[in-house]
């Protein structure tokens, strides 16, 4: 089945990614073309938790494309502070706009937007989930600037347990030829074992290092990431944690000439500010090129009618997700959707086993 929601990128296939970043690249050239490709139709932006980037990212890019939006920042200031469910929210909300966009702090909630707006639905961030639309930026990024998806290696730094975008940018770049990984972090803060599981699947070989200075030097891209202060239990956790990575001018001086940092922002502490007029970091130019991936994105969702996502086989299930983080903890009226992987039930909105 397919659809035209995008939840996870790696619903995706590599000619689609392709699709997108030949129309963003198009629209770079000569954005005056697309001033009114979107005349007449509205964007939601639903923004449960805090976002600069990425709100007004996709806002600026309606605007660009002629459209219109709507939406909010603040679920407080909303029916949601009444206690509307999601699928009220998103059903009332669907029948408003033409597409939506939405984060939330807690797993799958994309994905269960999608089942009750009647439009696209783009997941901008699902608690330490996933983030989509920020790895289309990256590999935007990638594409202009090192001119190849395939045959890097790339260390990723930093919160790797819960950077969504980490584990969105592994899935994608996965899928293409001979990219190997260096997944630099401490212990406590590593990559879950199923972003393990899609290395291996797809033959890519990954080394861990808990050493930033020791891992830079052969690398073609270096994605920094926050220790990300608001997914920890407690402030003496977040403390322990904050300051292990820092890129500083010292470790930037043992990296290639041609290496890129890339960051998904917004930045803490773990980017030494002396380091922004360096040729090699390229984070707020690559928030530049979000913008028109975004564009790109929204214009393929509404205008093209090839242009679909596939879904995955699901299956309705007595089992219920024991993760205290999926959105079937909190809207307990969704139906109990898995899928079977290597023998095992998944929860089909947080991706985490439920048998």
């Amino acid at each position: 089945m397919t659809n035209k929601s995008l939840i996870d990128l790696e619903a995706m296939t590599p000619q689609q990614i392709d699709k997108v970043i030949k129309k963003a690249k198009k629209i770079m050239q000569s954005p005056a073309d697309f001033r009114h490709a979107c005349d007449g139709k509205i964007l939601a932006t639903l923004f449960y938790e805090p976002s600069t980037r990425t709100q007004m990212s996709f806002q600026t890019a309606m605007l660009k494309l002629g459209g219109r939006t709507i939406g909010f920042d603040n679920p407080m200031n909303t029916s949601v502070s009444k206690g509307e469910s999601l699928k009220d929210t998103t059903s009332i909300v669907g029948g408003y706009a033409d597409i939506i966009a939405i984060r939330h702090p807690i797993e799958g909630t994309a994905m269960a937007s999608s089942l009750y707006a009647n439009v696209p639905v783009i997941n901008c961030g699902d608690g330490g989930h996933l983030h989509p639309t920020q790895t289309l930026t990256d590999i935007i990024t990638l594409s202009c600037e090192k001119g190849r998806l395939d045959n890097l290696k790339i260390g990723v730094c930093g919160d790797l347990l819960n950077g969504r975008t980490v584990h969105s940018l592994i899935k994608t770049l996965a899928k293409y030829e001979n990219n190997s990984f260096v997944l630099i972090s401490t212990k406590e803060l590593s990559v879950p074992l199923y972003i393990i599981d899609i290395l291996e699947k797809n033959g890519c070989n990954y080394e861990i290092s808990n050493n930033l200075s020791d891992a830079i030097s052969d690398l073609d891209v270096i994605y920094m990431t926050r220790i990300q202060r608001e997914r920890f239990k407690s402030e003496e956790d977040y403390e322990a944690q904050k300051n292990v990575f820092v890129l500083d001018k010292d470790k930037l001086d043992k990296a290639k000439d041609d290496m890129i940092i890339l960051h998904p922002l917004p930045r803490v502490n773990e980017i030494t500010v002396d380091i922004d007029d360096d040729p090699r970091a390229l984070y707020f130019k690559q928030a530049q090129y979000g913008m028109y991936g975004r564009m790109a994105l929204i214009l393929l969702l509404l205008q093209d009618e090839d242009f679909t996502i596939s879904t995955r086989d699901t299956l309705t299930t007595e089992h219920k997700c024991k993760n205290p983080k999926c959105i079937t903890q909190q809207e307990e009226y969704l139906p109990h959707l898995a899928y079977e992987k290597k023998g095992m039930i998944m929860c089909d909105y947080c991706d985490k086993r439920v048998d």
